[in-house]
C-alpha cells in the first residue's frame, strides 16, 4: 500500500506492506536509523518520534495509520544552522547519556514534554518521562538536562 507522510519537513511516499510499523518505514525504507528498536512492545521508548505534534512510540503504530502525518525523528530536530536542539545540547552538557541507546527516544520525549509542559517541575519531568527506559544513567542527569533545556527554551 502507498503511504504518504511528511518526515522531517520533507514529503515522503513509499509502497509498503499494510502491516509495516512506522519504525520499520523510518529505519528500513527511509534509512533514518536514529529511531531505535529496543523492545518491540512500546515499553522502552527508544523508538519515540513526534507525529502531528505529539510523541508516539513508532514500534506501536502502523505507518498506514498516519496518512498525511507530519513526523519528526531525531534526524530532524537540529536547528536550521546545524546546531543542536536545546534538548540535545543539554543532554550533552549534563551527561544525560551513556551508552546512547535510549538517547534518541529520550530526546524526542523531552522535546514533547517541554512543548506541552514548559513549566514542569522535577517531579512532573520524572513522571512524564516514565515511558522511556534508560539502563545506564539512573535518570538524574537526564532530569538535569531537561531542566537545563527548559531554561534555555523559556
Amino acid at each position: 500500500m502507498k503511504v504518504e507522510l511528511t518526515v522531517n519537513g520533507k514529503p515522503v511516499s513509499a509502497d509498503v506492506p499494510e502491516n509495516t510499523l512506522l519504525v520499520q518505514l523510518l529505519r528500513d525504507t527511509l534509512r533514518l536509523t536514529g529511531t531505535h528498536v529496543g523492545c518491540d512492545t512500546a515499553q522502552c521508548g527508544a523508538c519515540t518520534v513526534i507525529a502531528n505534534g505529539r510523541a508516539i512510540k513508532s514500534c506501536n503504530v502502523l505507518a498506514a495509520q498516519l496518512p498525511g502525518a507530519e513526523v519528526t525523528t531525531i534526524e530532524g530536530v537540529a536547528n536550521a544552522d546545524g546546531s543542536m536542539h536545546p534538548v540535545q545540547a543539554a543532554m550533552k552538557d549534563c551527561h544525560g547519556l551513556q551508552c546512547g541507546f535510549c538517547t534518541t527516544g529520550m530526546v524526542m520525549s523531552s522535546i514533547d514534554l517541554l512543548q506541552h509542559h514548559p513549566q514542569a517541575s522535577e517531579a512532573e519531568i520524572r513522571e512524564l518521562l516514565e515511558g522511556n527506559i534508560c539502563r545506564c544513567t539512573g535518570y538524574q542527569n537526564i532530569v538535569k538536562a531537561v531542566q537545563q533545556a527548559q531554561k534555555a527554551l523559556a
